[in-house]
């Protein structure tokens, strides 16, 4: 019995210091990338019009780009959830290009499927993830994650977000964005995206010359310096999302740090926050559940897609009509 227990405990040890080597060594890619060691290619797959989705419109007023959770492996691999929600939101939002092509989590949009070395290991993690067993499987969750990581950290954040910056404009340039045009762009991120997104869009912004939005759906990010460079930030977010409340753990985000990027922004105006009501973070009775339905019987993902799209439409209003931003702090859907 005590050899068993000393054998688990040391499987557990190799086990937390090998995650601990893995966290140590994530931001070399970054570093790498901005060494030039991978050469400055944005990886993509040129895959045709889907219908609703990335379909370019003759009268277009804004484009999306939504950057997805912690789950995804490539710029192809939208869950069932997602898909659904995004169709939602191209039927509700008809004047707006909805591009959903780009992984968050690499600085040249090259999928971890495809990695020069370890592509046949997360062919194998995503088998896993989709059947089983599942605990291994989330080795790609934990990946993504240190990239969010990489993304808030003062050090390496700043090469990061500028690599998925430039992966966000090369994503918009295929689908006819004409920087000269000044057409708004909407940074659509759940989950951790949410701080790639915060991160990114300060760098988006240079190269679009264009107002950059951020809605969050159950998002998790911190005080990031991005978020006074942005020109709003949407913060939809359910009562019953613990995730979400992991964000206050951040001391920016406490009250009593007034000097804090969080706290300036919501001063200056650049923030506002949504309750949808009892939505969780992810699975049955989340954002994007298509079965759960509130009081009145609409499904969860319709309400998360008609509340973006009025957060967009609002955003796009204000702008034509140059009235202030200065509707920072909890607001209700009637008043989006």
């Amino acid at each position: 019995m005590v050899d068993t227990l000393l054998n688990v405990l040391w499987f557990l040890g190799i086990f937390f210091v090998g995650i601990l080597i893995w966290a140590a060594l994530s931001p070399f890619e970054t570093m790498g990338w901005w060494a030039g060691w991978f050469g400055d290619t944005i990886y993509e797959e040129p895959v045709p019009s889907d219908g609703l989705l990335r379909r370019v419109h003759s009268d277009t007023t804004s484009y999306v780009l939504f950057l997805s959770g912690v789950g995804r492996t490539s710029s192809e691999t939208l869950s069932h959830r997602e898909r659904v929600f995004l169709e939602h939101l191209a039927h509700v939002a008809a004047k707006t290009v909805i591009i959903d092509d780009v992984f968050p989590y690499s600085v040249n949009n090259l999928s971890l499927t495809a990695q020069p070395i370890f592509a046949r290991f997360w062919r194998r993690a995503l088998q896993w993830k989709q059947h089983g067993p599942r605990f291994a499987g989330n080795l790609i969750n934990l990946r993504n994650i240190f990239q969010i990581l990489i993304s808030i950290d003062k050090r390496y954040g700043p090469m990061y977000n500028q690599g998925v910056a430039e992966v966000l404009f090369h994503g918009l340039l295929r689908y006819d964005y004409r920087p000269e045009c000044e057409m708004p762009v909407f940074l659509v991120a759940s989950s951790g995206a949410a701080q790639i997104a915060v991160g990114a869009a300060p760098y988006l912004k240079e190269l679009v010359n264009a107002p950059v939005y951020v809605v969050s759906v159950g998002g998790v990010f911190g005080s990031d310096p991005g978020l006074l460079d942005i020109d709003h930030i949407y913060h939809l977010y359910g009562s019953k999302d613990a995730a979400v409340r992991w964000s206050n753990l951040d001391a920016g985000r406490w009250p009593i740090s007034a000097s804090s990027t969080w706290n300036r922004a919501k001063r200056q105006g650049k923030v506002s926050e949504v309750c949808l009501g009892a939505m969780c973070h992810s699975g049955r009775g989340s954002y994007l559940d298509f079965r759960a339905k509130t009081a009145t019987g609409q499904p969860y993902v319709e309400k998360t897609a008609q509340t973006v799209s009025a957060v967009i439409d609002k955003a796009i209003a204000l702008r034509t009509s140059l009235e202030p931003s200065t509707v920072g702090g909890e607001i209700t859907e009637a008043q989006i």
